[in-house]
């Protein structure tokens, strides 16, 4: 069974079974109602104008992928397999060779980096720490706000540590989040060391018994050098008052900034172990292949993606749903 047959049977029953789709699935197809227009709308399109595959049809399959922020490797080595695999088949239609890229799109995914839980590993006997980093004005904030609310709302005791302490107005807008959610913000002075705050955090949280605590960290430090050492310093002091410490470093992602993102991934991912990727905005883009893209290149699993505005809206990552809001989405319902 080809992946298109079998997004149609799964989803589709579940649609057939109730009046509307069950929540995630429905923040999946609207939130990715921008990439569907920009990916399969033109994979259709392209398709109807060809009776049989030729150089010409590939060269422009090739052009919606990368237009698509796939990534030009990825692209170009998925364009690639897709040539010999019609050269051996003997393929020439259009919507088979389509149905081919899209199952050829989900192995690369599925078989890049490891393949582990989304959740966050909470570790027993003491609190676990997530770091999360990110360059400013990716939604960093409203990001760890968003998985403060969905651990709350699992029944975890939820703290929060203000480490970007360099950013004017950082401190003061997870503050209000901080109220918002009713939890605890370990702060410090404005241009003080995120180190100490850290720090304060872990002893905190380990102290009054809290099983997450969610440390931001600085969006933008002068030179890369200058970024590996606070974050490793973090790291350092981190670990000497919970062991393991930080359990889970997430790096938050805009997606409408496109092979930006991956850059940043990059940037990141050399100075601190990147356990995990959290894409924002991506009802925001029309290139929803950015996930495709990252892991292909770093092969750091996409954790949590970012669907709307909404709190609830932070999605865990779900390969099959992301596939089918892009792919297929309300036009089955």
């Amino acid at each position: 069974m080809g992946l298109f047959a079998f997004l149609k049977e799964k989803f589709g029953k579940k649609k057939q079974q109730s009046a509307a789709p069950e929540e995630s699935l429905k923040s999946y197809e609207k939130g990715l109602e921008k990439s569907r227009k920009n990916f399969a709308s033109r994979l259709e399109e392209l398709s109807k104008r060809y009776a049989k595959v030729n150089e010409e049809y590939f060269e422009e399959l090739e052009q919606i992928l990368i237009e698509s922020d796939v990534g030009v490797g990825l692209a170009l080595n998925l364009i690639e397999h897709l040539l010999d695999w019609a050269k051996k088949e003997k393929v020439s239609e259009p919507k088979l060779i389509n149905e081919k890229l899209v199952d050829d799109m989900f192995v690369d995914y599925a078989t890049k980096g490891d393949s582990i839980e989304n959740e966050i590993r909470f570790v027993s006997g003491g609190p676990t720490v997530l770091l999360v980093c990110g360059v400013n004005g990716v939604g960093k904030t409203t990001s760890i706000a968003k998985l403060a609310y969905r651990y709350l709302r699992k029944g975890k005791k939820v703290c929060l540590a203000a480490g970007d302490t360099f950013r004017a107005g950082a401190v003061e807008q997870l503050q209000v989040w901080a109220d918002r959610l009713g939890v605890p913000l370990i702060k410090g002075k404005e241009g003080g060391d995120p180190a100490s705050v850290a720090y304060d955090g872990a002893k905190f949280a380990k102290e009054k018994g809290y099983d997450l605590l969610i440390v931001d960290t600085a969006g933008r430090l002068q030179t890369k050098a200058n970024l590996m050492d606070e974050l490793g310093k973090i790291s350092r002091v981190l670990s000497k008052e919970i062991p393991g410490a930080p359990h889970e470093s997430f790096l938050i992602i805009d997606a409408t900034t496109g092979q930006n993102g991956i850059l940043q991934a990059k940037a990141f991912s050399e100075v601190t172990s990147i356990t995990g990727i959290v894409i924002t905005k991506m009802d925001g883009t029309s290139k929803g292949g950015i996930l495709l893209a990252i892991r292909d290149e770093l092969g750091v699993p996409v954790r949590f993606i970012g669907l709307g505005e909404k709190m609830e809206d932070l999605r865990e990552f779900d390969l099959d749903q992301y596939l089918y809001g892009l792919l297929l989405g309300r036009q089955e319902g």
